[in-house]
């Protein structure tokens, strides 16, 4: 659920000054030093970039083309419209894209609102989201599309899609590699979508707008290059809406996985007062023995945001809200 700030507020957020972080190349700028774009093509460029940290938190970004998630997602728009994004393109709320904290920019994930059914092929290209609980800021078109625009949140799973990432990837370098040689690069051949596009949800355009979390956007001084502003194909991508079966979901709050029982059990017992169950469970993965300490399951995003907040004071700054498939 998306945290409503006072206009003044907002004011006050959009003057903060520039600031660092523990990493030496790693800025972050307010918001208030973006500008509007041009009709001119927006420069844009591939970059990973260091760990940073925001609020108490460290972030890996990683080019990670196995990732898989669920969690919560939110949306962004008009007070980001026409500002640079993380990668240096523009940030136009009325076309899908998102913004993720770690994975490389530009690349391609897919995004399946586990709510409704609704999926969508998206382009990541800004970092955030920065409120605890929050695995994927979607544009504001991309919301309408999935169908959450209205409720400010969904539970989502996010996953890369490699190969199509990877073709992004060539390509923006190939065109790094071509300003500097006179031979020219062919680029990458883009993926084929075969499935219609579908409009806004009916009653899209008339919800009330929530007012987006403040984010903090990371410049980067990595060497630019001109990418298409709006590029059909891209745009058939990102507005191509599939349906896929819904299943019952429930959430989580996870302080950690261990490999050693005592120590999961430990986290347990340091857990008891933050409020919810507190279980332990055993999983497997990749051929080892993990102990989960989660907090659950939990009814709504309200609930699971004010126990998240909980076990992050209780010492567990990595905690973070998981959805999966209900029982029975």
């Amino acid at each position: 659920m998306k945290k409503i700030f006072k206009p003044a507020h907002c004011a006050m957020g959009l003057m903060a000054a520039v600031f660092l972080s523990g990493c030496a190349e790693t800025t972050f700028l307010s918001s208030s030093i973006k500008h509007a774009g041009s009709d001119k093509p927006v420069a844009g460029h591939y970059k990973v970039g260091n760990p940073y940290q925001i609020q108490g938190v460290w972030y890996y970004p990683a080019e990670d083309f196995e990732y898989v998630e669920t969690g919560i997602a939110s949306w962004y728009g008009p007070q980001f419209h026409g500002k640079p994004t993380a990668n240096g393109e523009v940030f136009d709320m009325n076309q899908v894209s998102a913004a993720h904290r770690t994975l490389p920019l530009p690349s391609w994930v897919r995004v399946t609102n586990l709510e409704n059914g609704r999926s969508l092929e998206v382009r990541v290209n800004d970092r955030g989201p920065f409120a605890h609980g929050r695995i994927l800021d979607m544009s504001r078109r991309g919301a309408q599309l999935l169908g959450f625009e209205k409720q400010g949140t969904a539970r989502v799973k996010v996953e890369i899609l490699k190969d199509q990432s990877l073709a992004l990837k060539n390509s923006m370098v190939n065109q790094i590699a071509a300003k500097d040689s006179p031979i020219k690069s062919a680029g990458m051949a883009k993926p084929q979508v075969s499935a219609q596009s579908l409009s806004v949800p009916d009653g899209g355009k008339a919800a009330a707008q929530p007012a987006p979390v403040q984010r903090q956007v990371m410049a980067s001084p990595e060497p630019m290059v001109q990418t298409p502003t709006r590029d059909p194909q891209v745009q058939a991508m990102s507005n191509t809406v599939r349906t896929f079966p819904v299943s019952e979901t429930q959430m989580f709050v996870q302080a950690g996985a261990f490999s050693k029982f005592e120590n999961a059990n430990r986290v347990k017992a340091s857990l008891a007062a933050v409020g919810g169950d507190v279980e332990v469970s055993q999983v497997l993965v990749n051929g080892q023995d993990f102990f989960r300490v989660r907090v659950g399951p939990v009814q709504d995003v309200a609930r699971a945001d004010q126990i998240l907040e909980n076990v992050i004071q209780a010492g567990y700054p990595a905690a973070k809200i998981i959805v999966e498939k209900g029982k029975g």
